[in-house]
């Protein structure tokens, strides 16, 4: 009986082997998968580092391209600015221009009416 006893064992020994042996493979797929999934983890982990730094460069792009945009309308306002001033000035010398050339025409006048007044007084003391 003892040999049977024996095999017995040993087949019992055995088995639990084979079961020690399956569940150490599966162990083992099992942490390769798991190390494969980590790795796949920290790749879309700095997948995701990359578009938020990008996500981070195109805000501050959009900030300055705004920026920008602001910049160009305040020059362009500054533009028509300094062509309304331009055009202001060249009206102004116009304005005085004119003005000078009424005031000459107004002295002209001035002394024409002077002469006139005394050719009326001279003619009204000649018919007296």
């Amino acid at each position: 009986m003892e040999g049977k006893s024996g095999a017995h064992t040993l087949h019992t020994q055995c088995n639990t082997l084979q079961y020690t042996t399956t569940h150490c493979y599966t162990l083992q797929y099992t942490l390769q998968r798991t190390a494969k999934h980590c790795k796949a983890l920290q790749h879309t982990a700095k997948h995701c580092n990359t578009l938020q730094h990008t996500t981070t460069h195109c805000n501050t792009q959009q900030h300055t391209a705004t920026h920008c945009n602001t910049q160009q309308h305040t020059t362009t306002h500054s533009n028509t600015l300094q062509h309304t001033a331009a055009r202001c000035n060249t009206h102004c010398i116009t304005l005085h221009h004119t003005a000078t050339h009424t005031a000459t025409h107004c002295n002209t006048l001035q002394h024409t009416a002077t002469h006139c007044n005394t050719l009326q007084h001279t003619a009204t003391h000649c018919n007296t």
